[in-house]
């Protein structure tokens, strides 16, 4: 399993988060496990996003698809998302 941890800025939440979810079809097909969504606290266009994928491969392949690119354009994403590619190494207790 992969981790993929993606931060990024929206113009406005409201308008970027039904685009990201039309999304989610897509990156199903390219083996998104599912993932965990936060908001700034501080600022609600800050969102970082935490995916579980089954491999890093194909997470490249959803991250590198026109459909995506498309789709962060139509959502109002500004500037490139920041990506962080990790490999899980262990579950730690509370």
């Amino acid at each position: 399993m992969a981790n993929i941890l993606v931060r990024l800025k929206v113009q406005d939440y409201a308008e970027w988060k039904p685009v990201f979810d039309e999304l989610a079809a897509l990156r199903k097909s390219t083996g998104s496990k599912g993932g965990r969504l936060f908001q700034k606290s501080d600022n609600a266009n800050e969102v970082t996003v935490i995916f579980d994928w089954d491999s890093l491969e194909n997470a490249r392949r959803y991250f590198q698809s026109d459909e995506l690119r498309q789709g962060m354009q139509r959502a109002g994403v500004q500037g490139p998302p920041d990506i962080t590619w990790l490999n899980e190494v262990e579950t730690l207790a509370a």
